[in-house]
């Protein structure tokens, strides 16, 4: 039998996880006391915030970051240092907060996350491109699921180190907090849906990951027949670190290549 406490227990074979967490949310502050248009509301809740950092010039799109935490910790102020990697590149980055279980379902979380794109996306011109991390890569994915509410200018999405079929969750610990049942599981999935046509969709993970997350992001690649990259001698935290350098695989992978 699968543990599946152990297979989704990412900080606990990633020495010096919690000191990451500091560095990030020390890193982010000194981003936010400089720059950036904070706590902009986008809907009616406490956490219905987001962040905006615009680059100098002229702008070349909206990038919008969304922070994991299996969907019931942390929040959108830890992860402002990557607009030191979207902003040289010329694009906006938008961070948006949302509610987190057990407040409230994760079917409930997309639809946050999909009014986050829809408001940021009136602020900002030019194409708008998503990006998201653990639990993040899950909602950026149900955002590239067909009939999803998000701008026609969406064009393209990037998963790292995503949650694909929320299924497996049902038999943690986890889940007295997330409070799935089989039906939820099922239509949250994004691996069991279909993509949006003709979005350009990539997945990204760590190959140090977990064998659990590295499944998730097979599964989903093949299920849609999209682009995977296994970053080799990345874990799930310090993969997504490359998106504050704004020469780093990971960038590139989301914004293209430097001019």
């Amino acid at each position: 039998m699968i543990d599946w406490d152990d297979a989704f227990d990412n900080s606990g074979y990633v020495p010096g996880a919690a000191a990451m967490l500091e560095r990030w949310t020390a890193q982010a502050r000194a981003v936010r006391v400089e720059a950036g248009e904070l706590d902009i509301a986008y809907g009616p809740g406490a956490r219905n915030r987001l962040d905006l950092f615009r680059p100098e010039g002229t702008v070349r799109g909206l990038a919008v970051f969304v922070h994991g935490g299996y969907w019931h910790m942390l929040d959108k102020n830890v992860w402002s240092h990557f607009a030191t990697g979207c902003l040289p590149r010329g694009w906006a980055l938008a961070v948006p907060g949302y509610t987190l279980a057990p407040e409230m379902r994760i079917g409930e979380i997309v639809r946050e996350i999909a009014a986050a794109v829809s408001f940021a996306a009136e602020l900002v011109p030019g194409p708008v491109r998503l990006i998201g991390h653990s639990a993040g890569g899950h909602l950026v994915s149900r955002m590239a699921c067909e009939g999803g509410p998000v701008p026609g200018r969406l064009e393209r999405v990037v998963s790292v180190s995503g949650i694909h079929d929320l299924r497996p969750l049902l038999g943690t610990r986890m889940n007295e907090i997330l409070q799935l049942d089989t039906a939820e599981a099922e239509a949250e999935s994004p691996a069991l849906r279909r993509p949006r046509d003709g979005l350009d969709v990539r997945f990204w993970c760590g190959a140090c990951e977990r064998p659990e997350l590295l499944r998730q992001t097979r599964l989903i690649s093949e299920a849609w027949a999209a682009p995977n990259t296994f970053e080799p001698d990345h874990d799930h935290f310090t993969i997504i670190e490359g998106l504050g350098d704004p020469g780093s695989p990971l960038t590139e992978a989301f914004l293209g290549a430097p001019d």
